[in-house]
């Protein structure tokens, strides 16, 4: 058999590029906006209630690909929950984000987390179950291990974060690509769901409807 020469052979084909976007969810104050600018800005910053979404890109070398991750941040507010749909069509990943000082934003994740089940097969949504606001531990409501038990019950990654004190923020978000790749090796060992997972960029004219 003739082999074909390493020369003709792509960096893409060697180490190809994903592009998956993220979808942040939570009541409001819980810190979305902070995570956000703490992943992609390394800084911290009480921001100002988030209207409509938005949008950060950040870029992950993981040796045998590269994974450009679009975050989508989006308010929390009730009024907004109508038009939620909009942020999370075409998403392939998702942060459920609650304040563990605050055991109502946790029922608030869940509510999320029904939506989601309703948009999407377990197969094609990252979901992570997010506990915020690790540096107000002494004013907690929700255990560590209430989160880590509905997050098993459901199937979710589990991480308890501090965008004030950057407390495994980074981690939350790496595991997040690190799932989605593996996620894609899977696909690609599997001819008949290849390509199902590349973002249809043409999508990206959402962002005009909901920011």
């Amino acid at each position: 058999t003739v082999q074909k020469a390493m020369p003709s052979t792509s960096l893409e084909e060697i180490c190809p590029t994903y592009i998956y976007k993220v979808v942040l969810l939570g009541s409001t104050s819980v810190g979305k906006s902070s995570l956000a600018y703490r992943y992609v800005k390394n800084d911290f910053k009480e921001s100002l209630p988030t209207v409509g979404c938005s949008f950060f890109t950040q870029t992950l070398n993981l040796g045998v690909a590269t994974v450009k991750l679009e975050i989508w941040d989006t308010a929390g507010q009730e009024k907004y929950h109508s038009v939620c749909h909009l942020y999370y069509r075409g998403a392939h990943a998702a942060l459920l984000i609650y304040d563990i000082t605050n055991k109502e934003t946790l029922k608030r994740a869940k509510m999320w987390l029904r939506d989601l089940e309703k948009e999407f097969l377990p197969d094609e949504i990252v979901i992570a179950l997010v506990g915020n606001k690790m540096d107000l531990a002494a004013e907690r409501e929700v255990t560590t291990e209430e989160g880590e038990e509905f997050a098993r019950t459901k199937d979710l990654l589990f991480m308890e974060t501090s965008a004030k004190s950057n407390h495994q923020v980074n981690d939350i978000f790496m595991a997040i690509a690190q799932k989605l790749l593996q996620w894609e090796q899977e696909k690609a060992s599997t001819p008949s769901q290849h390509g199902k997972s590349t973002v249809d960029l043409g999508e990206s004219g959402v962002r005009t409807a909901c920011c």
